[in-house]
């Protein structure tokens, strides 16, 4: 794995998830209920006034996928939403241990969603290395990874 940029914080993290999708005509932002779900309304609060077509799947649902719509309070989910796309983006709650999404089966799903773009790009954005310390580039042929290190402090004043 070749390291092509460097950024801090999350701003950094928007910003190069802007360029990588530059380009891309519908993005299907996949993860988790609730853990995932803020992230992927606030990478494409990056995105907004922009005409790409943004859906949220959670988990292996696709049933269940919805579209992401700009709204007075940022980013939210909307109406069901067909998650076929160009651009597939996984976020690193799928691949927590206790989640129990298995990557061959997101492989699968991935494919499937992916099958009719003429051009397709699978990023990885996680915290900590989660995608690649579980093993998910050895599953999944992922583009480019987004990983974040966080540091919190608690500071008592």
């Amino acid at each position: 794995m070749e390291i092509i940029s460097t950024s801090k914080g999350i701003g950094g993290q928007l910003t190069e998830f802007r360029k990588l999708v530059n380009d891309s005509q519908s993005i299907t932002f996949i993860g988790t209920v609730g853990f995932c779900t803020p992230f992927a309304e606030l990478m494409a609060f990056v995105l907004r006034g922009t005409d790409k077509k943004l859906v949220f799947l959670p988990d292996l649902r696709s049933d269940e996928a919805r579209m992401i719509v700009p709204s007075t309070n940022g980013m939210q989910l909307g109406d069901i939403a067909d998650p076929s796309a160009d651009t597939v983006v996984l976020l690193g709650g799928l691949a927590m241990p206790k989640i129990g999404v298995e990557p061959e089966k997101m492989n699968v799903l991935v494919d499937d969603l992916m099958k009719d773009a003429e051009e397709k790009l699978i990023i990885g954005v996680c915290f900590q290395s989660m995608l690649i310390n579980c093993n998910w580039p050895g599953h999944i042929d992922f583009d480019y990874i987004i990983d974040a290190d966080m540091t919190n402090e608690v500071k008592k004043l």
